[in-house]
């Protein structure tokens, strides 16, 4: 997973950072809230967050509303801490967290809690389930969406895309990004996969303005699908 860290303590930055490389996973991080929300803001996608509450410019706590209110709502965020009183655990939770882990942590305890979140973030493409997106009805089971009446039919990578574009509508997406989710494939490779996909997809899911959707591309950035208000749509 990509993995977003916001501590401001080095020794603990590169501790963590060790261990979560050591597990296979990719991590940035980020000294003050700023720097944190300024990288959100320039469209860096994240697999999950890492939030420690103290910080030199703002709390740990704002962070979190900010991303909440402001950036994601599904993107799962473990906060890793100092603070132990019973009010912060359940004052982090109730406003986004999916976690919370207090200092000192141990090392397998917080890749195993990171596995669990990033489990539960995709239990949607479990067998059996079933995922509802506005006019969408994702079906893993028959890997099969459907739009009102009508089944659409797509290949195991249009559904893929399908499915990781709907999940993470309202977002910037890199051409990279995409690559590296939907594909496996390394972000620099030059190749016009994603955009045949994406126009593909445009057609057959009816991801247009006369539908209240809009699947843009942004140049030099990649792609975004927005749910339009019903003002906005044709």
């Amino acid at each position: 997973m990509y993995i977003a860290l916001l501590e401001d303590d080095k020794d603990q930055v590169e501790l963590i950072r060790l261990w979560l490389e050591g597990a296979g996973h990719n991590c940035d991080s980020f000294e003050t809230g700023e720097s944190f929300t300024t990288a959100l803001r320039q469209h860096r996608n994240y697999d999950l967050f890492i939030l420690d509450w103290m910080l030199p410019d703002t709390s740990g706590i704002d962070v979190l509303k900010w991303v909440r209110e402001e950036h994601c709502q599904n993107t799962p965020i473990i906060f890793v801490t100092a603070r132990d009183s019973e009010q912060d655990i359940v004052n982090a939770l109730q406003t986004g967290a999916d976690d919370y882990m207090i200092k000192p942590v141990k090392q397998m305890e917080l890749i195993a809690r990171i596995n669990a979140a990033g489990r539960r973030a995709n239990l949607g493409d479990a067998e059996g389930e079933v995922l509802e997106i506005g006019p969408f009805r994702i079906v893993f089971a028959e890997r099969a969406i459907h739009f009102g009446d009508e089944t659409i039919e797509l290949t195991q990578k249009e559904f893929a895309l399908a499915v990781f574009l709907l999940r993470n509508n309202g977002k910037l997406l890199s051409r990279g990004f995409i690559l590296e989710k939907v594909w496996n494939m390394p972000p620099g490779i030059n190749t016009r996969t994603v955009d045949t996909h994406i126009s593909r997809l445009r057609n057959k899911l009816h991801l247009t303005p006369e539908y209240g959707w809009r699947l843009s591309a942004i140049y030099q950035h990649g792609y975004r699908l927005e749910r339009l208000e019903s003002s906005e749509a044709a």
